[in-house]
């Protein structure tokens, strides 16, 4: 495989379970179907490190890979989560260096600012590496590592908390993701998906108003709220290891599933859609 698909979370606002979220897309993408994925922490708070006890600065982070100029510092900064014996699954981890790298490529002109990240993972596909998945978890802000983030996907997935701040938050992200187009044309929202759903009016009328006043595709699959999420930040373990049986793990299952079946709304359908179109998606679906 020369090409993998990378589907970015990017979170609209604060506290939606985006880091859940990432963590256990990912996990399933390569335990349920066999996926090489990579898992790339791209929040200076590093909870998706945090999550998978990688959490240090005794190596190189995503903060060095956006800052050095060596093609092989991706490489270095990988952390195996599984065993050699199964599809990879591997973690770029984050720290709080994240913050100052943010600083030092905004001063840095001498090379491109929004397009370090894309590069660095073509280096490493370039290398050898080949993944069939890279899931970014972003950090809820618009800056340079979002950016660099939004520039390197194929996909854009938006977890969703229904609240009062919800609409504008998508309303800015998606201005965000417009404005990135002249560094990635391809990129498309797949859409947003509600979690830490419960059955109300709030949830239900919440997700028809986002649609409308923004247009934002939304999966079917809502996460349903569980105490169990918060209990996996201290077993370490996704919740298909953990609490298989739980509403949220099932729901997850089934918003993996309906991603790669590719039943979320499309904005773009023309034929001459390049190598992120759905002919691709669907040749490594069945793969």
């Amino acid at each position: 495989m020369n090409r993998f698909t990378l589907p970015t979370l990017c979170e609209a606002s604060h506290k939606t379970g985006k880091t859940a979220s990432a963590v256990n897309i990912a996990y399933i993408l390569n335990k349920r179907h066999n996926k090489r994925v990579l898992l790339i922490d791209n929040d200076k708070q590093g909870n998706t490190s945090k999550f998978f006890k990688c959490h240090d600065y005794s190596r190189p982070t995503i903060a060095e890979v956006l800052t050095e100029k060596d093609p092989n510092t991706l490489r270095d900064a990988l952390r195996s989560l599984n065993s050699a014996s199964e599809p990879w699954l591997d973690l770029l981890p984050a720290n709080m260096n994240l913050l100052r790298a943010e600083k030092e490529i905004l001063l840095d002109v001498s090379r491109a600012q929004q397009t370090r990240l894309k590069r660095a993972i073509k280096a490493m596909k370039d290398g050898g590496y080949h993944y069939d998945y890279a899931v970014i978890d972003c950090a809820p802000d618009l800056n340079m590592g979002v950016i660099n983030a939004i520039v390197a996907a194929d996909d854009i997935l938006i977890p969703i908390k229904i609240d009062s701040f919800a609409l504008d938050g998508v309303e800015q992200l998606l201005e965000q993701i417009e404005e990135t187009r002249d560094f990635n044309p391809n990129v498309r929202v797949a859409g947003g998906f509600i979690t830490m759903y419960t059955r109300n009016n709030v949830n239900t009328q919440g997700a028809e108003v986002l649609n409308e006043r923004t247009g934002l595709p939304m999966f079917k699959t809502v996460i349903r709220k569980t105490v169990k999420v918060d209990e996996t930040t201290f077993t370490g373990q996704p919740l298909i290891d953990y609490a298989p049986k739980c509403t949220a793990a099932k729901d997850y299952e089934a918003l993996v599933a309906e991603y790669l079946a590719g039943c979320s709304f499309r904005q773009d359908e023309k034929a001459d859609v390049t190598e992120t179109s759905t002919n691709e998606r669907s040749g490594q679906n069945a793969g």
